[in-house]
């Protein structure tokens, strides 16, 4: 192979590994730099709503947050059933919006509050970890009232334009969401049979990385 021949494959690979590749033709492994947050994407995508990775120097400053659920904000719901941990404000003038949907909204204004106090935001959030309850009678967790509620939170301005995107709140018709942000965490959701308190149908835990100094 002459010198032209292994430039060209030499660019040709750097410009694989920017574009999210993790590892390199001839086997190495792709390593963040030691300050770097490498949040790893669907191709072609221009507003996915979670990344398919991320990936942190080993210099990088993060916060863990524990596991957060819903606050009782619902007086008028009994004790102990899953209307009394929604807030009805958030949801004021919304058609359809579930249960599971109005926890997960308290749940997360809970983690931004959590968050802020460490001294970062949802914006500096890399990672996701969202447990589900059926609600009762439903036969399985409802994920698409969760993937709304997360929708308001998160991933939700265009990486392409840069536009914030709208976005429903139960079924009716998309508006400008509650909190503007572009973060795109490596998320998990799963369904439990059970929850620490009796009510709840969310719980979420996340990382957050700190900005570099």
């Amino acid at each position: 192979m002459n010198r032209r021949t292994k430039t060209v494959l030499g660019t040709a690979l750097t410009a694989s590994l920017l574009a999210g590749g993790t590892a390199l033709a001839d086997g190495r492994s792709w390593r963040p730099a030691p300050k770097e947050v490498r949040v790893m994407l669907p191709e072609g995508q221009s507003n996915p709503g979670i990344a398919t990775g991320v990936a942190t120097g080993g210099e990088v400053a993060v916060y863990q947050s524990s596991g957060l659920g819903p606050t009782a904000l619902n007086p008028a719901a009994p004790g102990g059933s899953p209307e009394r941990y929604t807030d009805p404000s958030l949801t004021e003038g919304a058609e359809g919006v579930t249960v599971t949907e109005a926890q997960a909204l308290v749940v997360l204004r809970n983690i931004k509050t959590n968050l802020e106090a460490a001294g970062v935001t949802p914006a500096d959030v890399i990672t996701m970890k969202c447990y589900l309850m059926k609600p009762p009678g439903a036969e399985t967790a409802d994920y698409a009232g969760w993937n709304r509620a997360y929708r308001q939170y998160f991933a939700n301005i265009d990486l392409a334009t840069h536009k914030v995107v709208p976005v429903p709140m139960g079924t009716s018709a998309p508006k400008a969401p509650l909190v503007a942000n572009k973060a795109r965490p490596a998320r998990a959701t799963m369904e439990v049979a059970s929850l620490a308190v009796k009510g709840w149908l969310v719980e979420v835990e996340v990382t957050a990385a700190y900005k570099k100094r």
